[in-house]
């Protein structure tokens, strides 16, 4: 049987079109299972996949992430990656390019997005302040001057960003229902040098963490007009503190089995806090000076890393008996930490060893190693569902 001329195009054209949509459907993948290593000594990131446990691409030219934070647009394809030198950079994942960038301060310490992912913050230190940028473009849509540097930044429920005034001893709560006017409530003389802060996993509760002075600072973002209260005073108060080398990180915290898990600054100890009554009512002995205090997903095991010089080592805590279950010694430099989204397997980076090494939560068993340039921060895209990272 003879086909026509006409019959014949269309059918190739066919055959064209199905084999370039099945090499298409091969090329598609999902972002729920991929991430971000910082590179902090070469301005780089490591994109990876914590299923295989692979590195998959990296994307150069993010300037100075020597203390570089990340997080994630709603749909988790782009990172928007917080520079030490005030760069805001938005790279997705997919293509592991730099989809936009702006140098928006001199120095920048992090930031965060709004709960209708439509606006990205930064938290600045020099010329301090905040400023707020459209997701999609990078676009300056708000400035908010302190007079101070700002610390502590996080997103909060009803589309509000809250902060500290590292200088002034101050929280600031913006809410960002109108972008170019955000309506500000100032919380004045809360403490002496309010240094980092951290959001409760349901968005009720900021807490400030002072360097100044022992104690915290809490506010019911619930009950707003109640104003901020002080917790945990005096914690440390008449003890010899040891030097910091390290400012312990408050969005580490560990919340689980009712409890809080907090680093206590300038000791060797883990403090557990009671977190209806917000009183400390236990301290865990710890190799050193706590850094980062993380809970798994499932709240059963805290795994806490330390500062220099005993910064080889990680401990795990059971938070049914407060008790130190495990020390493992991955190596020099372990900074920073991040479990798998259901937390089967725990990344830890290695920066001396430039490594980051892999573990099994259940055996403590190391399951795969992956080169990195003096990786640090660990950041995998479940973060961007979840409020205050």
């Amino acid at each position: 049987m003879k086909m026509s001329l006409t019959a014949g195009l269309v059918m190739g054209a066919l055959v064209a079109f199905s084999a370039s949509h099945h090499a298409a459907a091969d090329e598609l993948r999902g972002t729920g299972d991929m991430g971000l290593v910082v590179e902090r000594a070469t301005g780089s990131l490591l994109v990876v996949e914590n299923t295989t446990r692979t590195q998959l691409a990296r994307v150069e030219g993010l300037g100075d992430l020597s203390h570089a934070s990340i997080v994630y647009s709603r749909d988790a394809r782009y990172g928007y990656v917080f520079g030490r030198d005030g760069g805001l950079t938005k790279v997705d994942l997919l293509t592991a390019k730099i989809d936009a960038r702006v140098i928006q301060a001199g120095n920048a310490i992090g930031g965060a997005i709004s709960q209708d992912g439509r606006l990205v913050a930064v938290s600045n230190y020099e010329p301090g302040g905040v400023k707020v940028f459209d997701a999609k473009t990078l676009k300056l849509v708000a400035d908010i001057p302190t007079g101070s540097k700002t610390v502590g930044l996080v997103d909060a429920p009803g589309n509000r960003f809250v902060f500290s005034l590292y200088d002034e001893g101050a929280i600031w709560v913006a809410d960002m229902s109108d972008p170019h006017t955000p309506k500000i409530t100032k919380f004045e003389n809360v403490g002496t040098q309010p240094y980092d802060g951290l959001i409760s996993p349901d968005g009720r509760y900021y807490i400030a963490g002072l360097f100044g002075e022992d104690g915290m600072v809490m506010l019911d973002l619930w009950n707003i007009d109640k104003g901020p209260v002080r917790i945990l005073d005096g914690y440390g108060r008449g003890e010899e503190k040891l030097p910091v080398y390290k400012m312990p990180h408050l969005e580490g915290w560990a919340m689980a089995n009712g409890m809080a898990f907090v680093p206590a600054i300038g000791h060797h100890e883990v403090l557990v806090v009671d977190t209806t009554t917000w009183k400390e009512v236990a301290r865990i002995p710890s190799h050193g000076q706590p850094v980062f205090v993380m809970a798994q997903p499932d709240g059963r095991q805290v795994w806490v890393n330390f500062a220099y010089p005993l910064n080889d080592t990680i401990q795990v805590i059971d938070t049914q008996t407060q008790k130190i279950i495990k020390t493992l010694t991955p190596g020099k430099g372990v900074l920073h930490m991040e479990f798998t989204p259901r937390g089967e397997d725990v990344w830890m980076s290695v920066r001396d060893l430039d490594l980051i090494k892999v573990f099994d939560t259940a055996t403590f068993e190391q399951l795969a190693e992956l080169p990195g340039l003096k990786p640090s921060g660990i950041f995998f895209t479940w973060r961007s569902g979840r409020i205050g990272l």
